[in-house]
């Protein structure tokens, strides 16, 4: 993708998240775009993050996939409902179910809707799936922090 992902825009004092801070060397680097009305985010991960049986990623891995790629969304949405630069949300609720195992190794996708924007709330549903398998579904609201409005 040619455009700068949402997270490229976070200001450098909000750049450090493990997800998907750009400046955290140890990261994820999550990348995260729009796509029409929905927003996506592809990440493959590393065969160190299996879960509990061996080939399949860890539970958190996917929640921490969830939760920045919905942080991303909610920025970018608040972003182009306002007309202003991308700001930084931080999570107020994480809800994730497990589906199906999520392969290491496989590119997995996450796409995310915005279900409610209102104020400094935004509401996000988000899937992810592994070759067309959908693993985990979610939902995150996210909060618009102050000192960024």
């Amino acid at each position: 993708m040619n455009e700068m992902a949402f997270q490229d825009h976070y200001p450098d004092d909000y750049a450090h998240c493990y997800g998907c801070g750009r400046l955290n060397p140890e990261g994820h680097h999550l990348k995260s775009y729009w796509d029409g009305e929905e927003t996506v985010c592809r990440h493959t991960p590393n065969p160190k993050y299996t879960g509990g049986f061996p080939g399949f990623l860890y539970g958190g891995i996917i929640a921490s996939l969830i939760d920045c790629h919905g942080a991303g969304t909610a920025a970018a949405a608040k972003a182009k409902e306002d007309g202003k630069p991308i700001s930084r949300f931080v999570t107020a609720s994480l809800k994730v179910d497990f589906l199906a195992p999520a392969p290491v190794n496989t590119e997995l996708e996450v796409r995310g809707k915005v279900k409610e924007l209102k104020g400094r709330k935004v509401i996000v549903d988000l899937t992810v799936t592994a070759a067309g398998t959908t693993c985990a579904t979610g939902t995150v609201v996210m909060v618009q922090i102050r000192d960024q409005q």
